[in-house]
């Protein structure tokens, strides 16, 4: 990453940061890690443009990702949706759902790797407001380049060392997560989808034309 930092800048952190975060699984944590670091152990960059420019390329590629959600990825699952079961009534949950917790998850997705790729391409599927997204996407991306490329910068390899601790630790709690949501999905699926009519009365194309 130091190498590819002192031949390209911080150009490398943009594009590996917005890649990812448009939904290409790619390390874009370590690559502000790494900047982070060089810019601390050569002053070659400053730490400012690290944090800056990781925040905006995970602002922008989340919204790209969302954009491809919400727009051919909520088509495709409308059309075919039902050949991997996820039908009419199991989207309507999962818009019902992002609907109450979205925020939640397009923040504290920035932490989490496979959630970091994915969370924005999800919220569009599931058609969370533009606006919410937007202003979560941005504290997410915000907050997540300040502490990780400022921890990196002040506390060099230790702090990335950590860094890759915290990151698995969220990472098991994130799966985790996910088990007990399928398990309590599975208990409460009639009652999640008359929910979820309630909230979204009708077929979903009426809703999203």
């Amino acid at each position: 990453m130091a190498q590819l930092a002192h031949t390209y800048g911080l150009w490398v952190v943009f594009a590996v940061v917005l890649l990812e975060s448009l939904g290409v699984p790619l390390p874009g944590e370590t690559a502000l890690v790494g900047a982070a670091i060089y810019a601390g152990t050569t002053h070659n960059i400053h730490i400012a443009a690290v944090i800056a420019v990781a925040a905006a390329a995970a602002v922008i590629g989340a919204s790209l990702g969302y954009l491809i959600g919400r727009g051919i990825g909520f088509r495709l699952l409308l059309r075919y949706g039902s050949r991997i079961r996820l039908d009419e009534r199991r989207l309507k949950v999962g818009q019902y759902l992002f609907r109450r917790h979205g925020g939640k998850i397009v923040f504290f997705g920035r932490f989490i790797a496979i959630l970091r790729a994915y969370a924005a391409l999800l919220a569009g599927v599931n058609r969370m407001p533009w606006p919410r997204f937007m202003v979560m996407n941005a504290a997410g991306a915000i907050v997540w380049a300040s502490a990780f490329g400022a921890g990196a910068y002040l506390f060099g390899k230790e702090a990335a060392h950590l860094g890759g601790r915290l990151s698995l630790l969220l990472l098991i709690a994130a799966v985790a997560l996910v088990i007990a949501g399928i398990v309590f999905f599975r208990r409460h699926e009639a009652e999640l989808e008359a929910r979820a009519e309630a909230a979204i009365p009708g077929p979903l194309r009426d809703h999203h034309r």
